[in-house]
């Protein structure tokens, strides 16, 4: 009882709409639907955007191959100089549901790397060629060497990065494409960028793309939009590797529950048809 009128004390003078608001809130969202990047951008908590089309969205979504592969281009050229991606090894660019490349291909990609090893009979570490077994060769040797490279701000691990951001492949490429000049009357930080996708706008990392800043092998233009489609399409392979198996065994089921379905209702009405109702 005692407990009951301190809480009730507590609660004098305090608005229902405050007491109230998380519910209320929640409420809004699910009878609303999830807050658009166009509406998160206008009320100022996130910049506004874009979705894009891509060809691994939908349920029979697949990776376009070409894309993948010239995405790995992307990132060994390009983005490989600061970012890591510790958690992919040079044999998974040769397996299915990825870049697919040939076995030569990914044995000679591992070899332009050196990887350190050992010790060796003499007790030292050694350098040697990189091989489909190894890791994807991080640019620094930690993280402290990594964030003195680049004025103290550290270069994040691209193994994930595609799912762990909100809308990931869309958010990429506006990040990779949002570079401009900073607006008027807009003062950035020594060191940092103007970017519309980021929040704050004022990012660490300077534009990474130009124009025509990486030669395609199959001929296609390098121009900054086509890149950052094709560096997107490979990092969401990086993040989902199994996605084209998984989106595969999930339709299999679904025919198999959907025929199992209809065996049990023909099976059930066959036999209740025996019974006087």
């Amino acid at each position: 009882m005692i407990r009951k009128e301190k809480t009730m004390r507590a609660l004098n003078g305090t608005s229902l709409l405050t007491v109230l608001r998380p519910a209320v809130v929640a409420t809004a969202i699910l009878l609303a639907g999830p807050i658009t990047a166009q509406d998160a951008g206008a009320a100022g908590d996130a910049p506004a955007i874009e979705a894009q089309s891509w060809s691994f969205s939908g349920v029979f979504g697949t990776f376009d191959r070409a894309s993948v592969q010239r995405g790995f281009q992307v990132y060994k050229d390009v983005c490989a100089a600061c970012h890591s991606m510790k958690y992919l090894s040079y044999r998974n660019l040769g397996e299915p549901g990825g870049p697919e490349f040939p076995e030569a291909q990914v044995k000679a990609i591992a070899a332009e790397v050196e990887v350190q090893d050992g010790p060796n009979e003499d007790g030292d570490m050694f350098d040697r060629p990189g091989r489909p077994s190894d890791q994807f060769v991080s640019p620094f040797p930690n993280d402290n060497a990594a964030r003195s490279a680049n004025g103290g701000a550290l270069p994040p691990d691209l193994s994930v990065i595609a799912k762990a951001r909100p809308n990931g492949p869309d958010y990429l490429y506006a990040l990779m494409t949002g570079y401009k000049d900073a607006p008027a009357g807009m003062e950035l930080a020594e060191g940092m960028s103007y970017n519309a996708a980021f929040v704050g706008h004022q990012i660490a990392m300077a534009a990474p793309l130009s124009e025509e800043s990486v030669e395609y092998s199959d001929g296609t233009t390098a121009s900054v939009p086509q890149m950052s489609k094709d560096v997107v399409q490979f990092l969401m392979w990086a993040a989902e590797p199994k996605l084209e198996e998984r989106k595969r065994i999930g339709f299999q089921v679904m025919i198999y529950l959907i025929i199992l379905a209809g065996l049990l209702y023909f099976t059930t009405k066959k036999l209740w048809s025996r019974i006087d109702h």
